[in-house]
């Protein structure tokens, strides 16, 4: 595999996955052929390679080298220093690793920077609502979708969940900061080391045997397709939640939402032609690499118990079968049968009864004056509570691992 160039196997790759050839995949990882069209993306064209036979070429060989060479202790204490997207990188940098990040923390020439302020608005007002569905939705959906489990589990960051559920807390903070992308913000930072750590994986992830042993044939982790699935199970869910709920989005800040998710996959190294130019294409997408592929693994069944359980710890107030009754109504019973969601009888009927009226009740109050500054303000209290939390006081720091999960 070693000798083998990222462009012979990404075209080899093609052909066999549009053979349909997914080597010994199991029913539980099998998923429906690439048929999404690159013109609905925000390129509006591309070769139209199956996203699962294509990685990142351009992250990929350089963390192999840094890895390699022994430069991860170094390069992780002289990232801590770059917090802000408008810092200059770090001095002392590998001159490769230099490189790519100067290029990788360019924002793409379609940014719209007036849609990233729509973004901004509409966290100010459904910021709520996208906490709670990042965590106790796609936090807990992420558990269902077995290659990620298992790339969670049995890389480094599996040993210790709440470190790895902290630095994934952290990005949905940072996108939803009012600054994302701005000079002052720190999404650009979040984005590009996110993307040192993707890379890495993939570099390391192949060595570990149970990871090797329950991959489904899969030979290198985090495909383009990868990153999409997880890209739906955030945006797209959160927005087809929305609109479940009932929630009142205007069209400017739907597409300003839907904008800032697209530059953020471009950040995170996806090609243009994979990312969905709107919501319809989010959702066609979404329905053919997502939805079909939601599947229980032992090693996701784990991680749901240590992540409700980080949940309750948070909370005291909040017993287990609350937790269970308000995820499973945020997920729905087939992710929480594939979980292994307990089913409550008393409290599942009372949250579907009362979260709705909850939400017309919010939404009924935002309209009157300093409404929306004053909840703006309580909902970053917790936001920041939650970080402080799971980061047990501590600053959050994206490190590059430079070996697997140790057990």
């Amino acid at each position: 595999m070693d000798e083998l160039s990222r462009r012979r196997m990404l075209i080899t790759g093609g052909a066999l996955g549009a053979l349909g050839l997914l080597g010994a995949a199991s029913p539980a990882q099998a998923r429906s052929l690439w048929t999404w069209a690159p013109s609905g993306s925000v390129a509006g064209a591309g070769a139209g390679l199956d996203p699962d036979w294509v990685w990142d070429e351009e992250a990929d060989p350089v963390l192999a080298a840094v890895i390699d060479r022994g430069d991860v202790p170094r390069v992780n204490e002289l990232l801590r220093q770059w917090t802000r997207n408008d810092q200059p990188l770090p001095d002392g940098l590998p001159r490769d690793l230099r490189d790519f990040m100067e290029k990788a923390r360019q924002l793409p020439s379609w940014t719209d920077k007036r849609k990233l302020e729509a973004a901004a608005r509409f966290t100010t007002k459904k910021g709520i609502y996208t906490g709670a569905l990042y965590g106790l939705g796609s936090g807990l959906m992420s558990t269902a979708i077995p290659r990620e489990a298992r790339a969670v589990y049995y890389s480094k960051g599996g040993a210790d969940m709440k470190d790895r559920i902290a630095k994934t807390a952290q990005l949905g903070y940072d996108i939803g900061a009012l600054d994302a992308y701005q000079p002052q913000g720190s999404m650009v930072v979040t984005t590009v080391k996110t993307r040192l750590v993707h890379a890495a994986v993939r570099h390391l992830l192949p060595k570990s045997p149970g990871w090797s042993r329950t991959s489904g044939g899969q030979k290198i982790p985090i495909s383009q397709a990868d990153v999409m699935v997880t890209w739906h199970s955030l945006a797209t869910f959160v927005m087809r939640k929305l609109k479940d709920w009932r929630v009142p989005v205007s069209s400017a800040e739907s597409d300003g939402y839907l904008h800032v998710w697209q530059v953020t996959a471009h950040m995170l190294g996806v090609l243009d032609e994979y990312i969905p130019a709107s919501w319809d294409e989010a959702n066609a997408q979404s329905k053919q690499v997502l939805d079909p592929i939601l599947a229980s693994t032992p090693e996701g069944a784990e991680l749901t118990d240590v992540l409700l359980d980080i949940v309750a710890e948070l909370d005291a107030g909040l017993t287990r079968p609350l937790i269970n009754a308000f995820s499973r109504y945020t997920v729905g019973d087939r992710v929480g049968d594939c979980i292994g969601l307990d089913k409550e009888p008393f409290w599942q009927p009372l949250i579907s009864a009362a979260w709705p009226l909850l939400v017309a009740f919010r939404e009924g109050l935002i309209p009157l004056p300093l409404v929306p500054e004053a909840a703006w303000t309580v909902e970053e209290a917790i936001r920041r509570f939650v970080l402080l939390f799971l980061a047990e006081g501590r600053r959050i720091e994206l490190t590059i691992p430079d070996t697997n999960r140790p057990s």
